[in-house]
């Protein structure tokens, strides 16, 4: 029964992709396939085979010696505030950020990353159908960051047209950046954390494929990445170094705020209805949770995580699964965790846009209009992967 379910509920997903899409008769079916079966395969290796365990159990513990190194940093200027209270959120979560985005500078300085990312995208390319800028965006968006990732290729924003610039957009909210994916793993099985980041990626490609088709004229479907200034070593590290603390104190504000204004929301509903907001959304989501392969009697609680990353953060939820009150079977707690790793939320409408906008203007403004299909896309880009990884557990 739940693979029958599963199947509803894939075609459920695309079914609500293709009823929004911008050309119904362009869409090419054949790559959508492809990648399908590739999501399929990659999650089922990585969650059911020794290879995937051991491919996860390497990166899981690669993560982990940069969390222990990240934790001498932090243990230097806060060790005091860390020996009374280890679990502080900021502290134990958020301020490893500063040194996974230093290593990140120091391996854009020497070339490493611009060189990865540049032969994933080329052969990415020749399996999704889609040009060379689309896939090398996908995978910048992965390791650089949402925001990051449009100032390699300012050069070329300018001169995007409309369809191009959503696809691009788009991978930039499916998909995470390196930078917080040990804050993740801290909340998160690592398993979960890394099937999400591999599946996203494809997902991203057949959620666009659908919603946005569009022929690529590959003469000049170049990818011209803007060259950061030369800096001496430790002017970039320092730059980088302040970048990732910055992200760390923006993600402490928007939790301050987002945990703030949904608690008052909650007791606003509860002492009018009855039901807290959280509650309420989650019987919204319940069906999509049961489709997706989740019991329908752990539907509504799963539902109410799901939701309320959509409204706040992925990790305002996270905090909620991590918190482990729902009690979810685990199953239940895969695609739920899958589900969560991404930037699929309202918040990052502007995000992205203003980071656009800082660039060039009249594109942000582009990128504004069409935000809530972004917000859309993307979070249909979650549940795809959600479904799968609940036909594959």
């Amino acid at each position: 029964m739940k693979y029958l379910i599963g199947l509803i509920g894939l075609f459920v997903v695309l079914g609500l992709a293709w009823l929004v899409s911008s050309g119904k008769k362009r869409v090419k079916y054949r790559p959508v396939i492809v990648m399908i079966v590739l999501q399929f395969a990659l999650g089922y290796i990585l969650l059911n085979t020794g290879v995937g365990n051991y491919l996860v159990g390497g990166f899981a513990k690669g993560f982990g010696y940069l969390l222990e190194y990240a934790a001498e940093g932090v243990n230097f200027v806060f060790g005091g505030l860390v020996n009374v209270n280890e679990s502080t959120f900021f502290i134990s979560v958020l301020l490893p950020i500063v040194f996974i985005s230093a290593l990140i500078g120091i391996l854009q300085y020497w070339r490493i990353l611009p060189f990865i990312i540049k032969y994933i995208g080329l052969a990415l390319s020749k399996i999704n159908g889609m040009g060379k800028l689309e896939s090398y965006n996908a995978v910048a968006s992965a390791i650089l960051g949402q925001s990051e990732v449009f100032i390699s290729l300012k050069k070329q924003l300018g001169l995007l047209p409309k369809h191009r610039l959503y696809t691009l957009c788009a991978s930039a909210m499916s998909t995470v950046s390196m930078s917080i994916v040990g804050a993740y793993m801290t909340m998160l099985k690592p398993e979960y954390v890394v099937t999400a980041l591999v599946l996203n990626l494809f997902g991203g490609f057949i959620i666009a494929s659908i919603i946005n088709p569009y022929e690529v004229d590959r003469e000049h479907d170049m990818v011209e990445v803007q060259e950061e200034e030369k800096q001496s070593f430790f002017e970039m590290l320092g730059e980088y170094i302040m970048d990732g603390f910055k992200v760390a104190v923006v993600v402490a504000a928007m939790l301050i705020g987002f945990v703030a204004i949904i608690a008052m929301i909650n007791g606003i509903f509860s002492a009018a209805l009855g039901i807290s907001f959280q509650e309420l959304l989650g019987f919204i989501f319940a069906p999509f949770a049961f489709l997706m392969g989740i019991p329908w009697h752990e539907a509504v609680n799963a539902g109410s995580i799901m939701a309320t990353k959509m409204v706040s953060n992925e990790f305002v939820a996270m905090q909620s699964l991590a918190q482990g009150s729902f009690h979810f079977s685990g199953r239940t707690e895969a695609i739920v965790s899958v589900f969560l790793v991404s930037f699929a939320n309202f918040s990052s409408i502007g995000i992205i846009a203003g980071a656009v906008k800082g660039l060039n203007e009249k594109q942000g403004n582009v990128v504004a209009r069409f935000g809530l299909k972004l917000l859309y896309g993307a979070t249909l880009v979650s549940f795809l992967t959600a479904t799968v990884v609940g036909l594959i557990y």
